[in-house]
């Protein structure tokens, strides 16, 4: 199935089994009801209660109930997050009439059961709306020379493989660039981590979900699936991971902050990430989506 996918669309089998697996753990949590809910009831419940945001929750409404109209979902298996995202790959209603593919042939677009219809279409999803660019990687970790100038890592630039390797950033390993003429650009995105060269593909990653800690987490356990090793340069320590416990306290005063995280069941999928990204624009902090002790800090002292 991967194999036919990846010739279909073009785009890397291990970036779509890696969302497929920080999506909904491989669909193993997508009928699980200590985890789901019932998609239409939750999606009415919003309407009515967000005022703000009544018309899109109305629309995911309608369009919820046009998949069951369409026998795409059963409205007693439709389950979901707590903001109606479903299915093997946690899309949105919207999502599903519109990047959605009929993949095992059998007439639907089924967000449950089979994984087939989904991982078919996370490889549509990324290349119309992340504007994949087939045959290219998403880029890889990169070493930096002693005194690089820090300037040129900035979120503008692209420049060549080859022209980063004329200014001395090299692969850890010292091996040779694959593409040297793709164009990347630098980021370091935690002081004293590792440094990164990025492509159009972990942009359009990025597109999926817009936490860089999202994308880097997606594009790096493909690596891992395809049988990579570990960064080099390990990020920073000093601070711990979180407890469950603590998660889920995460989730729910960011929840009660106005910040949709799908639930406190303190499982950090897409939903979470991105409130935290948005809970961490509005505070004033380095945003990457990490649900993590300073979210969790910054929280409990009101925001």
């Amino acid at each position: 199935m991967l194999e036919r996918i990846e010739r279909e669309y073009r785009v890397d089998r291990f970036i779509v089994l890696a969302l497929w697996g920080v999506e909904s753990s491989y669909g193993d949590v997508i009928d699980n009801r200590k985890y789901m809910r019932p998609v239409l009831p939750a999606l009415a419940a919003l309407a009515f209660g967000e005022p703000r945001r009544r018309s899109y929750w109305e629309q995911e409404l309608i369009n919820a109930l046009i998949i069951v109209d369409r026998g795409w979902g059963d409205p007693n298996q439709m389950i979901g997050s707590w903001a109606g995202a479903m299915g093997h790959t946690q899309w949105m209603p919207e999502v599903w009439l519109n990047m959605g593919v009929d993949f095992d042939g059998d007439g639907r677009i089924s967000p449950f059961g089979r994984p087939d219809d989904a991982l078919a279409g996370a490889a549509r999803y990324l290349l119309v709306r992340g504007k994949y660019a087939q045959g290219e990687s998403w880029g890889c970790e990169a070493r930096l020379p002693p005194g690089f100038n820090m300037r040129l890592a900035d979120r503008r630039t692209y420049r060549t493989y080859a022209k980063w390797a004329e200014l001395g950033v090299t692969r850890p390993d010292g091996a040779p660039f694959a593409h040297p003429g793709h164009q990347v650009r630098l980021t370091v995105p935690e002081p004293g981590g590792p440094a990164f060269l990025i492509g159009r593909n972990f942009q359009s990653v990025h597109a999926y979900n817009p936490a860089f800690s999202y994308a880097l987490s997606i594009v790096h356990l493909a690596d891992r699936l395809r049988g990579q090793g570990p960064f080099v340069q390990s990020f920073p320590g000093g601070e711990r991971t979180p407890t469950l416990a603590e998660v889920q306290e995460i989730q729910r005063r960011l929840t009660a902050a106005g910040f949709d995280t799908g639930g406190s069941d303190g499982r950090v999928g897409s939903t979470t990430m991105k409130a935290v990204a948005a809970f961490q624009r509005k505070a004033g902090m380095e945003v990457d989506g990490y649900a993590g002790l300073k979210v969790l800090a910054r929280l409990r002292q009101g925001g």
